[in-house]
């Protein structure tokens, strides 16, 4: 069964909901950003979280110290990072992004659109054909509760991963986020 990472959380009402609803992973964005969060704020969230949530930081360029502080004290179970649980992004824009992927030492690969959080997919065929353990792929990028079936569909990543597509005017909405993760889980039951 494809599991659900909703990224860029902030809120507690937004964690709540999203673990209710059946995610399996909550994403905190450390990297500058709108939805950035500091540790002690994703601390106090992740409180909340049941360890059968896994929770992912998103770091960019971090220093040594600002990764282990986060992942010590939140704290995370995986982080974009060398010698840590890992899950690696790649921005697709051709096969050869996709192909690229094989460099990498990782847990997971994030395959998401070549600007992240834009709300815009890329073109899922670029994923066809491709030596990428399918266990090991999470996808992104521009996903929403009206297309991730189709993309689970088409795809079949481990994982999902949402933020824009689950927010109104910029902000997280418990609706959209509910519709996201069912739509995503009833496609499987299907």
């Amino acid at each position: 069964m494809t599991k659900v990472k909703i990224c860029g959380l902030i809120e507690k009402e937004h964690v709540a909901t999203a673990v209710e609803a059946g995610a399996d992973a909550i994403g905190f964005v450390f990297a500058p950003s709108k939805r950035q969060i500091a540790v002690e704020k994703a601390q106090e969230l992740a409180k909340d979280i049941p360890s059968t949530v896994l929770k992912v930081g998103v770091f960019v360029n971090p220093t040594k110290e600002e990764l282990e502080k986060a992942y010590r004290e939140v704290p995370l179970d995986f982080v974009q990072s060398a010698n840590y649980p890992s899950i690696k992004a790649l921005s697709i824009r051709s096969e050869e992004d996709v192909e690229n992927a094989k460099q990498y030492h990782t847990d997971f690969f994030l395959f998401d659109a070549p600007q992240a959080g834009s709300g815009i997919t890329f073109d899922w065929q670029l994923m066809k054909g491709h030596e990428v353990a399918q266990e090991k792929v999470v996808l992104a990028g521009g996903l929403n509760p009206e297309n991730v079936a189709e993309a689970i569909q088409r795809v079949k990543p481990y994982m999902v991963d949402v933020s824009s597509g689950v927010e109104r005017n910029g902000v997280k909405d418990v609706e959209l986020i509910r519709a996201f993760i069912h739509a995503a889980k009833d496609e499987e039951m299907s």
